[in-house]
């Protein structure tokens, strides 16, 4: 039975949008595979692992009978990316097994019943609404994530809040150690109900997912938060993910509000000073040394073979000479993912945080705690 005839990059693009969250490793065998329906000219393919669910539709497939059929996502995607890019494929369904053909090339694989697959049902009608430009998502996704916990026993560090309150969506992720902050306008005003406030912790997973997908452009992004489940739409594509259920800390006790001390920094000449700091780092041990004198700021690493580095910058700072060490991971990470010249170093004394901040911008805020060295 022929399901349908397209080009090789008609079914691998789709695939790859969905093929991202399946596991190689499941207890159940059937969440290795990937759902394909057809109808008409219409073809869904959707994967899930039971936490997340990723959907996408496209049309202009020729031919072919309805269906819905499970196959193996990664077996199926390995062999559209083997094909060469012009080929023609394929699909028909014959007893239980999905034949591939392109060419001379011919792949049998097994499927499983599509009634067995499981899927998550997107929260109802009464979800609250927001909208933003996918562009402007992606950038704040950037500039927080890198601060989630991994596999930490406080599970709900182990992913992002999200905080929709009128017209303006935050985000917040801290591993315990630092903080990151950042907020964006929505093209529309978050539609809940006057005054009301929305939370939701988005796990790791659907996190990088979204990172990954979203397009760099001002295309808008639906987000549906309802209960325990959240829903992005954005293009072709349908994410529904489950929430972490848990209270996240409370993130404005975290970020100081009176530092006393301010030193600005450029921040491509501090990056590749501290890049050339960690080399003699070890991964038991990160630590750098930062020390500000006037004039100068002094940056120093150690490691257990008594090897040093030391590398100088010259700033505009007069003041009392302070000394304090950072994890310089935790330095790297926020560098590298924001695009401003210039970043503001808020800072009491070798003892307290210190807040990182964009000059003349209150949307964005990075909390890091000193460490002994």
């Amino acid at each position: 039975m022929l399901l349908l005839t397209t080009t090789r990059d008609a079914l691998l693009a789709p695939l790859q949008s969905v093929a991202g969250i399946v596991e190689k490793r499941h207890t159940l065998p059937i969440l290795s595979n990937v759902l394909i329906e057809k109808h008409g000219d219409q073809l869904t393919m959707l994967a899930t692992d039971i936490e997340i669910q990723i959907r996408t539709t496209t049309g202009g497939h020729i031919g072919g009978e309805d269906v819905a059929i499970t196959v193996g996502a990664r077996k199926l995607q390995d062999i559209l990316r083997a094909l060469p890019d012009s080929a023609d494929v394929s699909l028909a369904l014959d007893d239980k097994r999905l034949t591939v053909k392109a060419g001379r090339s011919r792949f049998q694989l097994q499927t499983l019943p599509a009634a067995d697959y499981p899927q998550l049902s997107p929260p109802d009608s009464d979800a609250a609404r927001l909208t933003i430009g996918q562009r402007a998502f992606k950038r704040q996704l950037a500039q927080v994530s890198y601060a989630m916990a991994q596999q930490d026993i406080r599970y709900y560090l182990n992913g992002l809040l999200l905080i929709a309150d009128g017209g303006e969506l935050r985000m917040v992720a801290t591993d315990g150690h630092r903080l990151a902050y950042a907020a964006a306008a929505l093209e529309a005003p978050f539609d809940a109900q006057a005054g009301t406030r929305t939370e939701a912790i988005l796990p790791r997973k659907t996190v990088l997912e979204l990172a990954r997908q979203l397009a760099d452009s001002d295309d808008p992004l639906e987000i549906l938060l309802a209960g325990n489940q959240a829903v992005f739409r954005f293009g072709p594509i349908e994410l529904v993910t489950k929430l972490i259920d848990g209270k996240f800390p409370d993130y404005e006790r975290v970020i100081p509000q009176a530092h006393p001390n301010l030193v600005s920094f450029a921040r491509q000449p501090l990056l590749a000073a501290l890049q050339r700091a960690a080399i003699l780092t070890t991964d038991k041990f990160r630590g750098v040394r930062m020390v500000l004198e006037d004039g100068v700021l002094k940056i120093v690493s150690t490691n257990a073979e008594q090897e040093e580095a030391h590398d100088e910058l010259e700033i505009d700072y007069h003041g009392d000479k302070l000394d304090i060490g950072f994890n310089v991971t935790y330095l790297l990470d926020v560098l590298n993912n924001l695009s401003s010249d210039t970043i503001d170093w808020h800072f009491n004394d070798g003892n307290s945080s210190v807040l990182i901040t964009l000059p003349g911008n209150d949307q964005f805020k990075y909390v890091v705690m000193p460490m002994r060295i």
